[in-house]
């Protein structure tokens, strides 16, 4: 039975025992017409009990068995009191809590216990920030887990929804997923959601239906947990510069609403409470010492194991990756980022022309481009106007025959075959560095326009 669900049987129960001892009150002061309306309600709460036990544990349980008998007892209590007879109350009380309690350590001791647990990713290509929680939860006796991805919108530029997106249909076929529209979570209530979109209506560039911001998810649960996205570089201690950097990061709904944040390392951790105790008060430093956890990020363990072999590498990939006397060139991933857009806008541009335009001098040398996810979506809210130069530049890129676009859901495959980093100072960057190959960051001041 889901943990939930035994929490509600003995909840109901607790009141049931109540309820007697209220009963008692009511007939000392002889007020039998209200006593018998309470047994009555504890026999419908019984009743309700026996029906959750059933729908989960099928018929024939001991618990329902002795809920069975306590409604005999609480009839036969019921019709002695409507004929006006009132003695014996006392003793008949301590052989209807026997009976109670009973069903109560019935339920504690010998109903397994079971756990929902919910993965709400709105972008396939982030499902690696939950994927290593899910297989773990998928081999854990008594668990269930069930991946439900959300839609979500990208925005206008004044910030209204624009188009919306749903990629339930992008997970690969050993992940079974379900449709938000087939699950209330609010009726469901799983014993935890796991989360990594923070930002609610933070977001500037899209924002995930409203229907799962976090600060209603923390309703529908006990156990909201937000795991970040994104990797960052490890804080030096003392660096002010970094941690103010990553307060816009930090200080999000999701880190706010959630009942656990799990973090990339306890350095992280530290990083993550001094920022919430100051955007906070002081007092509340040993709450976020609680409730942040720095015990690691999946995407951090799933890059250190990954091999070039474990894919089904392209054939378009491999016609540029292997010259015809079966050659191997090296293979650069270039890594651009939403952060460069929005610093540098129509210079993001120049400096990606200029890289491609130096990589194509080289035989020896493959390009593989892998854009941010939300790049077009990024340059089309901040400068509609650069949104076509953008797309232009990206269909030239494409059809020139001479360099690998990566557009794919799955970061990891590009990560496995290149020989080193180049790009973007972004999460992409700092996980790729778990590799142990080389990385390269680019200056977008730096171009040979």
């Amino acid at each position: 039975m889901r943990l939930f669900k035994k929490k509600q049987c003995i909840d109901i129960l607790d009141t049931v025992l109540s309820a007697h001892n209220e009963a008692g009150s009511f007939l000392e002061k002889g007020r039998v017409q209200e006593t018998s309306d309470l047994l009555e309600q504890c026999q419908q709460s019984a009743m309700a009990v026996g029906s959750l036990i059933e729908g989960s544990e099928g018929e024939g349980t001991e618990a329902v068995r002795i809920l069975e008998e306590y409604c005999e007892k609480l009839y036969i209590m019921y019709a002695d009191l409507t004929e006006g007879k009132t003695e014996g109350w006392h003793a008949v009380k301590k052989g209807l809590d026997r009976l109670i309690l009973k069903v109560i350590s019935e339920i504690r001791g010998r109903i397994k216990d079971e756990r929902m647990v919910v993965f709400l990713p709105y972008k396939i290509s982030m499902w690696d920030s939950l994927e290593g929680i899910w297989k773990k939860c998928c081999s854990e006796d008594g668990c269930i887990p069930v991946v439900m991805p959300i839609p979500y919108y990208d925005k206008n530029a004044d910030g209204t929804p624009g188009e919306k997106h749903y990629e339930i249909d992008m997970f690969p076929g050993e992940v079974p997923v379900v449709s938000c529209e087939d699950m209330d979570l609010e009726t469901e209530h799983p014993e935890s959601i796991y989360i990594h979109n923070p930002y609610d209506m933070a977001n500037h560039v899209t924002s995930v239906d409203p229907r799962f911001y976090s600060s209603r998810l923390k309703n529908y649960t006990d156990d909201l947990v937000y795991i970040p996205y994104f990797v960052l570089e490890e804080p030096e201690l003392g660096d002010s510069s970094a941690v103010e950097t990553m307060e816009y990061l930090v200080t999000v709904p999701g880190v706010i609403n959630a009942h656990r944040v799990i973090v990339q390392s306890e350095a992280m951790k530290e990083v993550y409470v001094d920022i919430m105790t100051r955007y906070t008060r002081p007092d509340m430093r040993p709450y976020w010492e609680k409730k942040i956890e720095g015990t690691g990020s999946p995407k951090i363990e799933k890059v250190k194991t990954i091999r070039r072999e474990d894919f089904d590498i392209p054939s378009e990939w491999k016609d540029l990756i292997f010259k015809r006397d079966g050659e191997i060139r090296k293979v650069v991933l270039y890594n651009t980022s939403v952060s460069g857009v929005m610093h540098y806008r129509e210079k993001v541009i120049e400096k990606i022309k200029s890289v491609i335009r130096e990589f194509r001098r080289h035989d020896d040398v493959v390009l593989l481009w892998r854009p941010h996810p939300l790049m077009e979506a990024t340059v089309r809210s901040i400068d509609p106007e650069l949104e076509k130069e953008y797309h232009d530049l990206v269909n030239a890129y494409r059809d020139g025959g001479f360099g690998i676009y990566d557009d794919s859901p799955d970061m990891y495959m590009a990560i496995a075959v290149s020989d080193a980093y180049y790009g973007d100072s972004s999460s992409v960057m700092t996980l790729y560095r778990y590799t142990g190959k080389p990385v390269m960051v680019q200056n977008y001041l730096l171009c040979s326009c």
